[in-house]
C-alpha cells in the first residue's frame, strides 16, 4: 500500500471535471484507490464519491493506493493534482 498526501492547488477545487478525470485515470488500473478528507473516506474510482468530498482550494487529501499496479496509479493520479487538472 502506498499513501500520499496532496493539497489542492487549483482555484476551483474538485468539481465535476476534475472528479471525472480522477475517476477515469484511476479506473484504468486494477489497484484499489481510496481518498480520505478528514473522517470521510471514499472510493477514488467513483465520480459521485469524489464530488461528495466537497474539496476546495487548500484542502488536504490523503490518497491510498493498494494493489499490483499501485505505483503507476499513484504517479498518474498525483500528477493530475500537481498539474491542477489542466485547468490553469
Amino acid at each position: 500500500m502506498i499513501t500520499k498526501t496532496v493539497t489542492l492547488i487549483n482555484k476551483l477545487g474538485i468539481h465535476v471535471r476534475p472528479a471525472s478525470l480522477i475517476s477515469k485515470k484511476a479506473s484504468k488500473y486494477k489497484s484499489n484507490f481510496m481518498i480520505r478528507k478528514d473522517d470521510m473516506e471514499i472510493n477514488g474510482k467513483s465520480v459521485m464519491g469524489i464530488m461528495m468530498l466537497g474539496a476546495g482550494l487548500g484542502t488536504e487529501l490523503e490518497l491510498f493506493f493498494d494493489g499490483v499496479d499501485e505505483q503507476e496509479m499513484m504517479e498518474e493520479i498525483v500528477e493530475l493534482f500537481a498539474d491542477k487538472f489542466g485547468e490553469e
